[in-house]
C-alpha cells in the first residue's frame, strides 16, 4: 500500500468511524433520499468515464453495464464497478458479472457513501466486507 493510499483509508476509517458515533448522520447519508442521489450520481460519472476509456462497446449484462476494452490504469484489479458501470479490459465471465452486480446493489443501497465505507472496510479483498458479501470465487479472488 502506497503511503497516499494509506492516507486515504485514514480518512475513510475516521469518517465511518464519525458514523458509528452519530447514527443520525448515519442514518440519513443512506437513506434513499441521500443514496439514490449518489448512486445516479457515481452511474453517470462511471459512464462518463467507460464512455472515454473503453475501446469496446458498451452494453448491458447481468444487471451492470459492462465497458470492455479499458486500459488497465483506468480500473483498479481486474475490473471496478463506479454506480451501475463495470469497466474492465476483459474480465466479463458470469461470475465476474454476478460479483459486479452485487457491487452496483451496493451502491444502490449506500450511494456515494460507498465510497468510505469500502475503503474503510480495507484494501484486502479477503478481509474487506463488501468483496465477501459480492463473493470472492466469483471475483476472481482465491
Amino acid at each position: 500500500m502506497t503511503a497516499q493510499q494509506g492516507a486515504w483509508q485514514t480518512a475513510c476509517v475516521r469518517l465511518v468511524d464519525y458514523g458509528r458515533r452519530h447514527p443520525a448522520a448515519r442514518r440519513f447519508a443512506i437513506s434513499p433520499f441521500v443514496a439514490r442521489p449518489g448512486y445516479w450520481l457515481a452511474s453517470a460519472v462511471g459512464f462518463v468515464w467507460a464512455a472515454a476509456m473503453s475501446r469496446g462497446r458498451i452494453h448491458r449484462r447481468r444487471g451492470v453495464l459492462v465497458a470492455t476494452g479499458c486500459p488497465r490504469w483506468s480500473f483498479g484489479r481486474g475490473g471496478t464497478t463506479i454506480g451501475a458501470v463495470y469497466l474492465t479490459r476483459d474480465a466479463t465471465s458470469d461470475g465476474v458479472l454476478d460479483h459486479e452486480a452485487v457491487h452496483r446493489r451496493q451502491w444502490r443501497t449506500y450511494g456515494l457513501a460507498f465510497i468510505p465505507l469500502y475503503f474503510a472496510a480495507g484494501l484486502d479483498a479477503h478481509s474487506n466486507r463488501f468483496e465477501i458479501e459480492a463473493g470472492l470465487e466469483r471475483g476472481g479472488y482465491r
